[in-house]
């Protein structure tokens, strides 16, 4: 297929493409980097498509693949494996259960069930995407994955096992936070601003409270505040603040 050709029959491909970026990463800017991403490709690509698989399959595995070279910088492929053998082992438990009514609750809110698949590795939350969200046959969800049918299968159930599990944690989490103002994320996305003094004061407030309450977020806080410190006597702890000679030569060279 020429580029031209392809180019057309992108536009029609970019909802679904969307919507799939935005369910495997809640970050709206990453997803429309890996839709960008994904274009570019496939457009670089273009006489390597025969055919063979329809088109939706072919930019959906393309964009497969990129979300995994992300989740592999971020080290999250190397713990994915074991994230999934440890919830297995918990279903292989006859005491193990859940709350049916709370995980149907929380899964028919769109964003504790976005919350909830952000937290599933990034090979089982596609294949619980692809084959439950975008409607993909198994073979399709393996033709994106670039794996065995059998393989692609254990993906999904291993990923709905724990989807499943993970709204159900989901719901223990919102209990503990009962009563503290923002969602957690909300909370972090402000906590840049809140460490620099530039938030509005009721919002400041508001993420002081949730610092003050959340279980979870003052270690992450501490952290960042520590390391910002850090980095402001970086410059005092430098012992590089002489410039070479060597240095003085060139750029006086580069000057004449």
């Amino acid at each position: 297929m020429d580029v031209t050709e392809l180019g057309d029959r992108l536009v029609p491909e970019l909802p679904g493409l969307l919507r799939y970026a935005r369910s495997l990463t809640r970050d709206p800017g990453r997803a429309e980097d890996l839709v960008q991403e994904t274009v570019a490709r496939a457009l670089q690509r273009a006489g390597q498509f025969r055919g063979e698989a329809s088109l939706a399959t072919w930019l959906h595995r393309i964009l497969h693949n990129l979300a995994v070279d992300v989740a592999r910088r971020d080290r999250e492929v190397p713990a994915q494996d074991t994230v999934a053998e440890e919830v297995e082992r918990r279903w292989q438990r006859d005491d193990y259960t859940v709350d049916a009514a709370e995980v149907v609750a929380r899964a028919e809110a769109r964003d504790s069930l976005l919350e909830a698949l952000t937290h599933l590795p990034v090979i089982y939350r596609s294949a619980v995407l692809l084959h439950d969200a975008e409607g993909m046959t198994m073979p399709q969800v393996a033709a994106v994955q670039g794996i065995s049918l059998p393989a692609a299968k254990q993906r999904l159930r291993r990923g709905r096992m724990m989807l499943v599990s993970e709204l159900a944690r989901g719901h223990e989490r919102r209990q503990a936070l009962k009563g503290v103002p923002l969602r957690c994320w909300e909370a972090r996305q402000q906590v840049s601003d809140y460490i620099d003094g530039e938030l509005d004061p009721l919002v400041a407030r508001r993420v002081a409270t949730h610092l003050e309450r959340c279980p979870t977020c003052p270690p992450l806080y501490a952290a960042l505040v520590g390391t910002t410190d850090a980095l402001h006597d970086l410059a005092g702890r430098d012992p590089d603040t002489v410039v070479p000679p060597t240095l003085v030569r060139r750029l006086e060279e580069t000057a004449d």
